[in-house]
């Protein structure tokens, strides 16, 4: 029983965190999050599927 406890406080605390950091972002959106904009992760510089941007 502890462990669900803590489970769910623990999640609750992530969403918490999650839902402060886009009321506190104008418009609520969080800048870069496609993968394939990190140069890291993409070698060869291709765009987005989803939204077409470059890693630049």
């Amino acid at each position: 029983m502890k462990l669900i406890l803590i489970t769910v406080i623990l999640l609750g605390l992530g969403i918490a965190g999650i839902a402060i950091k886009i009321w506190i972002r104008k418009d609520g959106k969080f800048a870069g999050t496609c993968a394939s904009q990190n140069p890291k992760l993409n070698k060869n510089g291709e765009p987005c599927g989803f939204c077409g941007r470059t890693p630049q």
